[in-house]
């Protein structure tokens, strides 16, 4: 069985808890203040494949700028990164998140060679206070050189899934043998799929 690690990132209020755990779950979620970090996982059969896939969402930053990727960096095989179309502000830290996963990129960190990035601009349903445009999102993914696609979590749930299924063949595409482990203590973690898991994060 693969194991596949992905880390769904964003900032507060741009949904990317609830495209999370729509695909997981069907259910929509809603907004929720997420002030612990949380891991889902899951298991799913692609294209004949059984994959064990572990979801992580880290506790939103309240403060931008601040963007402590670390071991999300080291951890995952592809990252999500989701902004709201509604919301420009969440769209310029989409944007820092991008930047600081390419200077990763370039750096000393070669995994990031082997790993999927997706760029999704969600609430789709909010067009009519639309911030940010399809262009500028189009634009923003190829000066990254990641996918993008824009789509509602509360409304699109075949789209959602069909993201997430694109981002799972991205990245099993691209796996070598060797299989990666998350420095901190992914062996406790219980398995969850319909229930949140919170653990608050230590700040190094």
């Amino acid at each position: 069985m693969s194991e596949v690690k992905l880390a769904v990132l964003g900032g507060s209020g741009a949904g990317k808890s609830a495209l999370a755990v729509r695909f997981l779950t069907r259910r929509f979620i809603g907004e929720y203040a997420s002030n612990a970090e949380c891991i889902y996982t899951k298991h799913l059969s692609l294209d004949g494949r059984q994959i064990h896939l572990e979801i992580y969402d880290p506790c939103s930053q309240p403060q931008r700028g601040k963007l402590s990727l670390t071991d999300e960096l080291h951890w995952a095989d592809g990252f999500i990164i989701v902004y709201d179309i509604s919301d420009r502000a969440s769209f310029a830290f989409a944007k820092a998140l991008l930047y600081r996963i390419r200077e990763s990129h370039i750096g000393a960190c070669k995994k990031m060679l082997e790993s999927a990035v997706f760029l999704v601009g969600n609430k789709q349903d909010l067009c009519h206070m639309r911030e940010v445009g399809w262009d500028e999102g189009q634009k923003l993914a190829m000066d990254n050189k990641c996918q993008f696609c824009e789509l509602s979590a509360a409304e699109h749930y075949q789209e959602v899934v069909a993201m997430f299924t694109k981002v799972l063949r991205n990245v099993t595409s691209n796996f070598k043998v060797k299989e990666k482990r998350r420095p901190s203590g992914s062996k406790s973690m219980a398995k969850l799929i319909n229930n949140v898991f919170g653990k608050r994060r230590k700040s190094v």
